[in-house]
């Protein structure tokens, strides 16, 4: 559901962090947001109501290029984690260009990553989208940890239609843009079969 700014000639995208709960969509954000140039991204927001909290802020990455002469401008969102908020999580879907899925490396979290995947699934059915065929990739997070499970058995349970999948550690940084271009690529290139 791109939105085109014909005044600014800017095509807008939605790009939206996945996962369980503490598994670094936030992390992923937050990194993005403070090694952006301050002139080409907006402010980071957080609509936090009691229990549960979502942060998107929106920016210009220049070395993307652009679509028809359009500059490319992307919103960035996190979902809350916890299944519990899954109205939040439908809404914040509403309109999305290409999700990121973030796994929890931990071997005591994949079956939260199952259940978010599968949740995942049936919130973009619910909205209109197939994650078969909307930009989609996966990040396997938190890899500097001592108790993760292997990438091969992290790829087998998660992976759903051989998305591009990114290893990382975003505390540190690592894997973060990577991941971040990874998807926006899938998102250019679907904007400019269609345009």
């Amino acid at each position: 559901m791109t939105f085109i700014n014909y005044a600014s000639r800017e095509i807008n995208c939605k790009i939206v962090y996945y996962g369980p709960g503490l598994c670094g969509k936030t992390t992923n954000l937050q990194y993005i947001y403070d090694k952006t140039n301050p002139q080409a991204k907006g402010k980071l927001i957080s609509l936090a109501t009691e229990t549960d909290r979502t942060l998107f802020f929106d920016f210009l990455p220049l070395e993307l290029g652009t679509v028809r002469g359009f500059k490319t401008r992307f919103h960035l969102y996190t979902v809350p984690g916890q299944v519990f908020y899954d109205a939040s999580r439908k809404l914040i879907l509403k309109g999305v260009d290409g999700v990121i899925f973030v796994a929890d490396s931990q071997n005591e979290r994949m079956d939260a990553n199952l259940e978010s995947v599968d949740n995942l699934q049936v919130n973009l059915k619910s909205q209109g989208y197939d994650l078969t065929t909307i930009p989609y990739v996966l990040q396997l997070n938190k890899r500097d940890l001592p108790n993760v499970a292997p990438v091969e058995e992290m790829r087998r349970m998660l992976v759903k239609k051989s998305e591009p999948v990114f290893e990382a550690v975003a505390s540190k940084g690592t894997g973060v843009f990577e991941t971040l271009k990874g998807v926006a690529k899938l998102v250019l290139s679907e904007l400019t079969r269609t345009a």
